[in-house]
């Protein structure tokens, strides 16, 4: 999280776009924090090594996906 709001309610970062989202299923939140965040609300914290692990993996799979598109994308004459 990268900015706690009043009314149980945090900014996020996802992938670089910021996001207003609630934290009232989430007690003792801080910014700095990893949450899981699904439909707007905030229902669990992780540990720093466990959310690092996971975006890597998000980017290993963007990466993928954007050469498999890349692939599909080339015309064969």
């Amino acid at each position: 999280m990268v900015e706690l709001l009043p009314n149980e309610q945090a900014v996020v970062d996802l992938g670089g776009i910021r996001k207003a989202i609630s934290i009232a299923l989430v007690s003792g939140v801080a910014v700095a924090d990893y949450v899981i965040v699904h439909v707007g609300h905030a229902i669990g914290r992780i540990d720093p090594e466990e959310a690092e692990r996971t975006l890597a993996l998000f980017g290993e799979m963007a990466a993928m996906d954007a050469q498999d598109a890349a692939a599909h994308d080339k015309v064969t004459v």
